[in-house]
């Protein structure tokens, strides 16, 4: 006998809950920190549009399904639009000094930049796990996957990772004295 599942309302005053979980997952998946705070304003500007109903009890997994989908609709509306040049690289940067560590933030940029290099099922699980901290259940649940896919995806994108990153702190030339 089948267990029914009663809807419910999205309560909009809970979504505040979620906030630092969605942000995270937008840094991962965009690489920047303001692509990341415009991704989770579109995606609650989404979810506030219209009252939505749900069949779980699972909140963070369906704004996580949103997020993702307004991430790739976004990306797909920029693809057809036309390209812009870059700022050149030789710019001089300030120095944010309300930061607590600096060296931790150019870190985190990296590996979050280095996330959204990932391909996308695994960037998906990396995010999932590591970057919100579901577990491999709630994971393959948002997901739609099976657990099994989720650790294997996983382990895959962090080895990917970890490559990326120790490519990107190899040195390019001889060494100071050489």
């Amino acid at each position: 006998m089948g267990e029914v599942m009663m809807e419910r309302r999205l309560d909009p005053e809970r979504l505040g809950d979620h906030l630092d979980r969605l942000y995270r997952a937008a840094w991962a998946l965009c690489g920047t920190r303001e692509d990341a705070e415009d991704l989770v304003q579109d995606t609650y500007a989404q979810v506030l549009r219209k009252p939505r109903r749900l069949r779980s009890d699972d909140d963070l997994g369906y704004l996580l399904r949103v997020l993702r989908n307004t991430f790739f609709s976004a990306r797909r509306a920029a693809a057809r639009r036309a390209q812009t040049t870059p700022l050149p690289d030789d710019l001089d940067l300030l120095e944010d000094r309300t930061a607590v560590r600096a060296e931790s933030r150019v870190e985190a940029s990296e590996l979050f930049a280095a996330i959204s290099a990932l391909p996308g099922d695994f960037r998906d699980a990396v995010v999932a796990i590591d970057v919100i901290g579901l577990s491999y259940r709630e994971a393959a649940r948002a997901l739609e996957v099976r657990e099994a896919t989720i650790t294997t995806r996983l382990h895959r994108g962090r080895q990917r990772l970890v490559r990326e990153l120790a490519l990107a702190g190899e040195p390019t030339g001889p060494p100071v004295g050489a």
